[in-house]
């Protein structure tokens, strides 16, 4: 059976374009959608990746300060240092007033 496009009315015509173009629509939209989904999901696993090396780096420089400051506090100083003696004004030591 052959169909002949030239038996349809211009109405029909107008409702096959007005589909069409609906088609198109949706397959833009749903692009679209798809597009910004795997777009949210790549930025998340991107700031998970940055937070958990930014977060590293920060949790290696407490450790590497705690045990700097560890291995600071058990060093043994082989002398008591000296009270150095200088002229000083009561209890602000090499302070010089000038208007006492």
């Amino acid at each position: 059976m052959d169909f002949d496009f030239t038996t349809l009315e211009t109405a029909t015509y107008v409702f096959i374009g007005t589909l069409a173009f609906a088609a198109l629509l949706v397959a833009f939209i749903a692009a679209a959608a798809i597009a910004t989904i795997v777009l949210i999901g790549v930025m998340g696993m991107a700031w998970y990746a940055i937070k958990a090396v930014l977060g590293g780096l920060i949790h290696g420089i407490n450790f590497a300060w705690d045990r700097l400051v560890h291995h600071a506090g058990q060093v043994d100083i082989p002398a008591e240092f000296q009270p150095q003696v200088s002229t000083g004004t009561g209890s602000y030591p090499r302070v010089a007033l000038r208007d006492s």
